[in-house]
């Protein structure tokens, strides 16, 4: 029997959380409907836009300290920052979609999570 992938081995390779194959995405960052393999619905979860988010902080942080740091030491042309950080920016944030995106949508899974709901009264005099 194999076992299921860790977390992170789904969101670095894009596998699927419960059987491994390659099968979580179904374009750059788009998830597909089910896993080819073993029919698990991925359109169940709901991974939301937190990881886009985060890493449009982190990567932008980075970029900029990158950038300033090339300016300050080697002072390039500006049409060389623009070689350097718009193909590096968009590669970093595309990548860190699809590990972030796969690592919560194996979290979810992992962890049985689903929407939260209110717990519903039986109404008033309930026994405490």
């Amino acid at each position: 029997m194999v076992s299921e992938p860790t977390p992170l081995q789904s969101g670095i390779s894009g596998s699927c959380p419960r059987c491994g194959e390659n099968r979580l995405f179904d374009g750059p960052v788009h998830f597909a409907d089910r896993c080819g393999a073993c029919g698990l619905d991925y359109s169940s979860f709901n991974v939301g836009d937190g990881p886009a988010a985060f890493l449009t902080l982190i990567i932008g942080a980075l970029v900029v300290a990158l950038a300033m740091a090339v300016e300050l030491t080697i002072r390039p042309p500006f049409w060389v920052h623009i070689l350097l950080w718009v193909p590096f920016t968009a590669a970093a944030v595309v990548y860190g979609l699809r590990v972030a995106k796969g690592v919560l949508l194996s979290l979810e899974y992992r962890n049985a999570a689903h929407e939260g709901q209110l717990k519903q009264d039986d109404g008033p005099g309930d026994a405490e």
